[in-house]
């Protein structure tokens, strides 16, 4: 739709009438005014898009999360003596801005407290200097006690703790190093677990093999109950009750483990093949995987094993770091990911929807750094799928282990809008996007659907063990990522007809009885259904079958009484939510980009959509959106991306108005916006050095 090099003229005049794909007509009528309002609206968010690109080609805004990321960094540097009064404050000050009315944290904008999130950021006000004598802090307290205190908050919480002598090694769950020891094709094995846990899991083993203890001279008594939840029932009968005595035989197994003849044997074993997993996992940038959790915890793991704070490897973690930070006024906070390939390949979909043509410097200058960032070594994902030559892309900066299905489907979706300026860029774009498809399609599991970042990573019984209470630890296949690959594999000649069926039937195995489908990495029915409805439409199924007809049916009766779409985020552990909410600009962009696919874009549904897009524009050409939309782990951890209630507003607006056949003048912008003239003028001047992506980001946090 959108690799369109010559405007085509609106034929809409007062009013219009539409056929939709089951045949029936519908009124579309639009008056003048309001044909002007919707291009107007598409034309502003499209050059503000335009106007948002890196001087080197990619799209990137915040991915924001909640305070534990805050909390966990004033703790590591605390831990390592390395933070500074400024960086406290400042942090501390972000914290106290985030706390709600009744004392807590939540994990998400208008979520309720969260026991563990509000304990992690009692602490690190406490270690800022707060006490319980300030008012802020007495609420927490009390709710957190109110809650069951800190004998109820999550095992990772109560690791922390631990590190500081606030909380007894000896009440955690064990989580031994010699874990390492399990071949990768044995049951319990790291391999088992997600991309994400795995790395967790290597690093804090080796942190607990230590059991380090650092006082700080802070008490917590006041958020204690000094009543232990009951443990789970040891036995035989269950997964669970095995677990739970396996947990007490190896407590007291490692007080053994800790005596000189196993420790300076099997155990250092164990930790010396740790430590060489987790040094050739660190990436370019100096993290590991791309996210907060692992990065620390392995920071914390190789100064265990002796590393100095000034050792490359650790000097480079936290110059990584320091690109995770934002420095905003007299408040500093952290990001828990960076999402720039994503954010890029969606970018370039977006404005493709909206007009902007292929051959466009600024999609040719994204396109060409995506093409830079293609990963072409091996990753974890080749322990259990050796026969697969790499290729794909990840979600961030550098991730060169752990590149994933999801963001390699939509890049090669984004490559095939852009038309690049020589035929040799236009041969290394064709030969990537050979690569990702044989790499994504190579990781599509036995039931015939995809996970993120690996295939058949689905052993349930793993969140039975002890110490996995921190929210998703396997990545089994999901509608969200399934259908991504087949509305790609779709698009693609040489794709494998039966792969695409068999990601079909999967899909339609896995529809709600109510005619959605579960999101796993976006909030949540909406998003699912939006990319089942995408990809089974882009596949070649009629919207007169069922599971579409379902599925609009869905959407519709979904509808805000504004005109707008939301999903409450608890929608992920009470199904009475699903669909239900306040209105935001991306979930009701995913909604219209589905009706549209579905021949549903001249019905009333469609139409209040738009002009809630409409209506709820900025000047400034975006949205306003403090609601999270994204999703890490389901019932656990959620993302703001901030770039979401603006691309998918564009997607939607863009093909909505193709569908119909009204267009929105594509006016070259590329010359407006500083960005843009500095992309205008790295395109012309050959010799210019380019900013490197870290240059990049420092400039922008900086600033």
């Amino acid at each position: 739709m959108g690799n369109q090099t010559s405007e085509k003229k609106t034929t809409l005049q007062s009013a219009s009438r539409s056929t939709t794909d089951s045949g029936s007509e519908v009124d579309a009528r639009l008056l003048p005014q309001e044909v002007q309002d919707i291009q107007t609206a598409l034309d502003k968010a499209r050059q503000h898009l335009l106007s948002l690109q890196s001087p080197v080609g990619y799209w990137k805004d915040e991915l924001e999360t909640n305070v534990t990321i805050e909390a966990e960094d004033i703790f590591l540097r605390t831990y390592l003596d390395m933070i500074t009064e400024e960086d406290l404050a400042a942090t501390a000050l972000w914290i106290r801005k985030m706390q709600r009315e009744d004392g807590t944290w939540a994990n998400y904008y208008g979520g309720p407290g969260d026991l563990s999130t509000t304990v992690e950021a009692y602490v690190a006000l406490k270690i800022a200097g707060d006490t319980i004598e300030d008012s802020h802090m007495q609420r927490a307290a009390e709710w957190i006690t109110e809650q069951g205190g800190l004998e109820n908050a999550r095992v990772f919480t109560q690791i922390w703790l631990s590190l500081f002598g606030l909380w007894s090694w000896d009440d955690l769950p064990t989580l031994p190093v010699e874990i390492m020891l399990i071949p990768s094709f044995m049951p319990l094995s790291i391999y088992d677990f997600g991309c994400w846990a795995r790395q967790t899991i290597v690093a804090l083993s080796m942190v607990s093999a230590y059991r380090p203890v650092k006082p700080i001279g802070i008490d917590i008594d006041e958020i204690r109950t000094h009543q232990m939840p009951p443990g789970p029932k040891t036995g035989l009968k269950t997964w669970t009750e095995r677990f739970a005595l396996a947990d007490v035989l190896l407590r007291r197994l490692e007080k053994h483990m800790r005596k000189p003849l196993w420790r300076k044997t099997v155990r250092e074993y164990a930790l010396r093949k740790a430590e060489r997993w987790v040094i050739r996992r660190q990436e370019a940038d100096g993290g590991w995987g791309g996210i907060q959790p692992p990065w620390v915890y392995s920071v914390l793991a190789l100064r265990m094993r002796g590393y100095a704070l000034n050792h490359p490897l650790i000097a480079k973690a936290f110059e990584g770091l320091e690109g995770f930070t934002i420095h905003d006024g007299q408040y500093r906070r952290m990001e828990a990911c960076q999402s720039p390939i994503w954010d890029t390949a969606l970018s370039i979909i977006a404005l493709s929807d909206a007009g902007v043509p292929g051959d466009h410097p600024q999609l040719q200058k994204a396109a060409s750094w995506l093409l830079k960032h293609e990963v072409t070594t091996r990753g974890d994902w080749s322990v259990r799928r050796a026969h697969i030559p790499p290729g794909g892309w990840a979600f961030e900066f550098e991730n060169d282990n752990y590149p994933d299905v999801d963001d390699t489907a939509e890049v090669i979706i984004a490559l095939r809008r852009v038309i690049m300026p020589t035929a040799t860029e236009q041969n290394n774009l064709e030969n990537a996007v050979k690569r990702g498809i044989a790499w994504s399609h190579g990781l599509c599991s036995a039931d015939g659907a995809w996970g993120a970042f690996d295939a058949d990573n689905q052993k349930d019984i793993l969140y039975q063990l002890p110490f996995c209470d921190f929210g998703a630890v396997i990545d089994p296949p999901s509608v969200d990522v399934t259908a991504h690959m087949v509305e790609m594999l779709s698009n693609e000649k040489t794709a494998d007809i039966t792969s695409i069926q068999r990601g079909i039937d999967w899909i339609v195995a896995n529809q709600e009885p109510d005619g959605s489908f579960y999101g796993r990495w976006g909030v949540n029915y909406i998003y699912g259904t939006n990319s089942a409805i995408l990809a089974l439409v882009e596949s070649g199924m009629s919207p007169k079958e069922e599971p579409i007809q379902k599925a609009v049916a869905y959407l519709k009766s979904h509808q805000n009484d504004d005109g707008g779409w939301g999903e409450d985020i608890r929608s992920y552990t009470d199904k009475t939510f699903s669909g239900k909410g306040h209105s935001t600009a991306s979930q009701t962009g995913w909604a219209l980009m589905a009706l549209t696919a579905a021949g549903e874009c001249s019905s009333e549904s469609a139409k209040r959509g738009i002009r809630y897009l409409v209506d709820t524009q900025l000047e400034s050409g975006t949205w306003d959106e403090p609601y999270y939309t994204g999703t890490g782990f389901p019932g656990d951890f959620y993302i703001n991306y901030h770039l979401y209630r603006l691309m998918f507003p564009i997607s939607a607006l863009g093909r909505w108005c193709n569908a119909i056949d009204i267009t929105s003048p594509f006016t070259d912008v590329t010359l407006t916006g500083t960005n843009n003239k500095d992309l205008q003028k790295s395109t012309t001047q050959n010799t210019t050095k380019k900013p490197s992506d870290k240059e990049h980001l420092d400039r922008v946090n900086a600033t």
